[in-house]
């Protein structure tokens, strides 16, 4: 084993012809190199993806109307257990909980998100908390988010996020689908909203960097299930006596951009800041 302090550690070894074999086989079908390959499969073998973040596409390519699939529920999964986004054409909301994807829809209704559905725009993560807190006397929104912001240990870093509780109040949104081109804030202007009374449930989300703002929702973004699977949504404002927060650092960012031929053409060179806030934020 060579070690080069800039650059990491090369180890040679010799494969059995069976193993390579196996080895050209499946980097053949996964489209990765061998040496891709091997420093993945040993990523996974020693756990080493538990801090680390796999999201397809980016936010800006949302605001600019690039919401074709580009994606399975199936491929996801292989990166992840827990994560949130949405479904071909804004088609819904996405979360996934203990490694299930489900689908929120505008109408209301909630269901298990078949293999083959697919999302122009997820980020998931293997979670595992790293810190667990207990807040009470939660009075709507913008003060969890103070809670939240005075538990993070620092503003560079991206937190997965897991809040379980009963919530005496929580309103939340469903995007409806949309036309491909269809602007964000166009898109969201005539969402659907809910607020459910005294519900059991899981909020599954992430804050990301202010530097982020062009990949990713700035702040915290958050999705609802509840515990009997029947509600679910984007989280825009909640009354809670207590709930169990749990943090997860994210150390590492897999960034997967699609090659569809409208993120290909899309111009994605400003901020999408602005649009996000108005696009995430409750509607009158």
């Amino acid at each position: 084993m060579t070690t080069h302090p800039d650059l990491g550690h090369t180890l040679s070894l010799r494969l059995g012809a069976g193993l390579w074999q196996a080895l050209c086989e499946e980097s053949r079908q996964r489209g990765e190199s061998p040496s891709h390959l091997v420093r993945s499969l040993l990523s996974e073998s020693l756990d080493l993806e538990h801090h680390t973040l796999y999201q397809v596409s980016t936010s800006g390519a949302l605001v600019q109307g690039v919401y074709q699939g580009c994606v399975t529920v199936a491929e996801i999964l292989k990166h992840g257990d827990f994560g949130l986004g949405t479904y071909d054409s804004l088609d819904g909301e996405g979360i996934m909980l203990d490694g299930v994807c489900w689908q929120a829809r505008s109408d209301g209704s909630v269901r298990e998100a078949p293999a083959d559905a697919e999302a122009p725009f997820w980020v998931t993560t293997r979670f595992h908390a790293d810190k667990t807190e207990q807040l009470s006397n939660i009075k709507g929104w913008e003060d969890l988010t103070q809670r939240l912001d005075a538990l993070r240990d620092n503003d560079n870093l991206f937190v997965g996020l897991r809040l379980r509780g009963h919530f005496n109040s929580i309103r939340y949104r469903v995007a409806c689908r949309a036309e491909a081109g269809t602007d964000l804030v166009s898109a969201t202007s005539h969402q659907a909203e809910f607020q459910q009374e005294g519900v059991n449930g899981t909020l599954v989300g992430f804050w990301t960097p202010s530097y982020a703002r062009t990949i990713n929702v700035p702040g915290f973004h958050l999705h609802l299930l509840t515990d009997d699977r029947q509600h679910a949504g984007h989280v825009l404002d909640l009354q809670c006596d207590q709930i169990e927060v749990d943090l997860h650092r994210e150390e590492a960012l897999h960034l997967a951009l699609p090659e569809t031929p409208a993120f290909l053409k899309a111009d994605l060179s400003g901020d999408p800041a602005a649009a996000l806030a108005v696009a995430e934020s409750k509607h009158s």
